[in-house]
């Protein structure tokens, strides 16, 4: 009768304890992205003049859009300054999510999740029609949301 030792290394599922170390690292990344969209206002790469006389026909052109007054450039600069207000509160919530993992990950996992599927959007819609700095946060940041989800399994 031989006795064969499995030299294969073995891991350890990871704890809940590690999910909640994620949840604050993509806080933090998306604290990082939030910073670097907002200070990247007003979202205009060049300023060569193309991109001034396309700036300017946003601006000067008017329309009507539910009884008020808006150019292209209004909604340009309103979304852009939105998404900065979204990517401030999605970090905050991490934060907060990232603390009660530790107590009941189990209930945390489904808003996790959502959050996890947002930012493959993010990432899928950024490599679409933006540029590589953005694409590597929001990348980043569904990874890190990802690895919390695989870490634990809900009992």
């Amino acid at each position: 009768m031989s006795l064969e030792v499995d030299r294969r290394p073995s891991f350890p599922p990871m704890s809940p304890m590690k999910s909640w170390m994620l949840l604050r690292i993509a806080a933090v990344l998306t604290l990082l992205y939030c910073a670097g969209h907002t200070m990247g206002m007003p979202w205009t790469p060049s300023t060569g003049p193309q991109e001034v006389a396309a700036i300017e026909e946003m601006k000067s052109s008017r329309f009507d859009v539910m009884g008020s007054a808006r150019t292209y450039w209004d909604f340009y600069f309103g979304f852009g300054a939105i998404i900065s207000g979204y990517l401030a509160a999605q970090a905050v919530v991490l934060w907060q999510l990232a603390a009660l993992a530790k107590h009941d990950w189990v209930r945390v996992r489904p808003i996790v999740a959502v959050f996890f599927v947002s930012f493959v959007v993010n990432a899928i819609l950024v490599w679409m029609f933006f540029f590589v700095v953005p694409l590597v946060l929001a990348i980043a940041i569904a990874l890190c949301l990802g690895f919390a989800l695989m870490s634990t399994r809900p009992n």
